[in-house]
Parts: C-alpha cells; sequence; structure tokens
C-alpha cells in the first residue's frame, strides 16, 4: 500500500528470554516502537498498552508468529479503510483446525459452544489473532479489563453494547505450514472463569 503510513509496535510482556535480550537491540534499531515493562501481565494488558500507545487512524493487531497471509492483513486494512465498517473480526478459515493440537482444538470449540448459547454476538469465532478497528472502536478496546485470552470476547462483548459501532467479519488464511503450540490443560481453568465473569458483567480493573 504505498499511499499509506504504518506504525509498528511490539510490545514485550515481561519476557526474559535469551531470544529477546538477543534480539532487542536490533528492535530498538529499527522502525519498531517497542513497549516493554515487568512482570508478566498476559496478552490482553499487552495490546491494550500498544493500542493506547499508538498514534493512527487504524490499529490492527496480530499474533506474534505472524500465522496469517499478507492477504488476510489487506483485505482486513482495506474494509476499514473504505469506511464501511468501524470494526473488522479476522475468523477462522475451514483449514485452520489442521494446524492445532488436539487439546487446543478442544478448549476452542468448547468455548465457541458457549458463545453460542450464552452470548448475543456476531460470530462465537472470536480467538482468530488479527482484528482491526478505526479511531471509533479503539476506546471500546481499551475498555476491557481481562488480561489473558478472553480479550477478545470482552472485546466483542462490549461492542455488542454499542450499536453505532459497526463491525463485520472476515475469514482469515493462515500461511503454509504454520503449527501453533500445545495449550497448558490448566488454562482452561482460568478461560472460563473469564467468560462466566464476561457473561455476568462483573469483570472490572483493579
Amino acid at each position: 500500500m504505498p499511499d499509506a503510513h504504518f506504525e509498528f509496535i511490539m510490545v514485550n510482556d515481561g519476557s526474559t528470554s535469551d531470544i529477546y535480550r538477543q534480539e532487542k537491540d536490533k528492535i530498538a534499531a529499527s522502525h519498531i516502537r517497542l513497549i516493554e515493562y515487568s512482570p508478566n501481565c498476559g496478552k490482553g494488558e499487552a495490546l491494550r498498552r500498544g493500542v493506547a500507545a499508538s498514534y493512527g487512524e487504524l490499529s490492527i493487531y496480530r499474533d506474534i508468529n505472524f500465522p496469517d497471509t499478507q492477504e488476510s492483513i489487506r483485505q482486513v486494512i482495506d474494509i476499514l479503510r473504505s469506511g464501511r465498517k468501524d470494526v473488522v473480526i479476522g475468523i477462522k478459515d475451514k483449514e485452520y483446525y489442521a494446524h492445532v493440537p488436539a487439546f487446543r482444538r478442544f478448549v476452542s470449540k468448547l468455548l465457541r459452544f458457549f458463545v453460542r448459547v450464552f452470548f448475543r454476538i456476531p460470530t462465537d469465532d472470536f480467538m482468530c489473532g488479527l482484528k482491526g478497528f478505526n479511531r471509533k472502536g479503539k476506546p471500546i478496546f481499551l475498555e476491557t479489563a481481562i488480561d489473558r485470552y478472553l480479550f477478545d470476547l470482552e472485546f466483542m462483548f462490549l461492542l455488542s453494547r454499542h450499536p453505532e459501532i459497526t463491525s463485520t467479519t472476515e475469514e482469515i488464511h493462515l500461511k503454509d505450514n504454520i503449527q501453533f503450540r500445545k495449550m497448558n490443560p490448566q488454562i482452561i481453568r482460568t478461560e472460563l472463569r473469564d467468560l462466566f465473569r464476561i457473561l455476568i458483567g462483573s469483570y472490572r480493573k483493579k
């Protein structure tokens, strides 16, 4: 997109790994804005800090391993730039689960089942790592409070309370040979707890 200006922000959510220490100077010397803090807070908090620090008209976030194709990102940006919608929610294509370990696939489908039963939102597929929004959607995203993975669901739940902010879904395609890592079984307890906190509207920032 030769007519667009991009701002890249990377957030280090408390990592002290050898890989991060080795690459930190390279990141700092690049055109990427680096935000770092300690201790680890979770993906939701990391993304809120990155979005809050951004200056652009549009905000796009994606997973750190960049699993989605460049065309998928372009589609999200094109919809937002057209002004047709304020928020674009990436959803998984039919090949997605072929890349996911069995237990992670089970948790994903379990959470989607609960969403279908209990929530009135545009899609039960809230866990795709690629989403974008304009300046209307930005303050809603920053209202989220969940620090772990269900911040995406909380975002969509909050959006459902703002009918003046329009949203749409867009099917996202993965790059070839992408494989997702296994999920810690203990995560399911935290995720179900956060799901019900969203449902009853009792989750608040401390």
